[in-house]
């Protein structure tokens, strides 16, 4: 601990940190690929089948809504891959019982966390609806023709600009919220105010690593996105896995944190 009011250290790290953190993710990914690709099955499997849903019943304007909005609630559900991380680090190979059910994760701190997460992305909903309501007057039935006022009309273009700008405000916002707090409130010592304000210190402190952090998790899942969620089967474990050497290499612990330890 430092002298920040009792908060872990922070530390600086060069700018392009976060490809190593991605390299480092992958080998740990190679290390355990039956319980997380598995785990990334479950993901994508839920999130195609949420897609298709939408798609099907023609609610093109959510199915957007439910693809940028994905980056919110992407962090909260990767505790699986970062319990897999810690596991790793410490020289165990996980089980998929242990990266679906993370023991550390059932308290009320991460609880606290996810409902915050989820307030974003209704706020995020919100948000977009009203964006839609002043970009058009019309309501488009069909996926053909929302994608076509989208796509091709001026109000659509417009509409997809003011979309991403706000989007993209609130998207880094949370991801300075959470980018350390979810895999430090692993720690059963950290309190969900600790961990935020930890996160919020790890950005302002390495704004330019931080920054190109969140535009390659950003990419990557609009990419996956872009397959239908399909390529999360490995792209979201990968990130998560990545996500933990990131807190790792940023935040300062004076000793690693036991396995066997409990939350309070």
């Amino acid at each position: 601990m430092d002298a920040s009011g009792g908060l872990p250290g922070v530390r600086q790290v060069g700018l392009l940190a976060p490809f190593g953190w991605l390299a480092q993710g992958f080998m740990d990914l190679v290390r355990a690929p039956v319980p997380m690709l598995a785990y990334g099955m479950m993901i994508a499997g839920v999130s195609s089948g949420l897609l298709y849903g939408l798609y099907v019943s023609d609610a093109a304007f959510w199915a957007l809504t439910l693809t940028f909005g994905f980056v919110f609630i992407a962090p909260i559900l990767a505790m699986g891959p970062y319990e897999a991380g810690r596991r790793l680090e410490a020289g165990e190979q996980p089980s998929l019982l242990q990266v679906v059910f993370v023991r550390p994760a059932f308290r009320q701190d991460v609880a606290y966390l996810g409902l915050a997460l989820l307030l974003i992305y209704l706020f995020w909903g919100r948000i977009a609806q009203i964006v839609f309501g002043l970009s058009t007057y019309q309501m488009y039935d069909t996926v053909d023709a929302f994608a076509a006022f989208a796509l091709t009309t001026a109000e659509g273009h417009n509409m997809l600009l003011a979309g991403t700008m706000v989007g993209g405000i609130i998207a880094f916002f949370t991801f300075t919220l959470i980018v350390v707090s979810a895999p430090m409130l692993l720690d059963p010592r950290a309190n969900v105010f600790a961990a935020t304000i930890t996160s919020f210190r790890t950005v302002a402190q390495n704004p330019g690593p931080m920054i190109l952090w969140a535009a390659l998790i950003a990419v990557l899942l609009l990419a996956s996105a872009a397959t239908g969620f399909l390529a999360l089967v490995v792209v979201f474990p990968w990130l998560g896995l990545a996500s933990w050497r990131a807190y790792r290499a940023l935040v300062a612990e004076p000793e690693p944190v036991p396995l066997g330890a409990q939350p309070a």
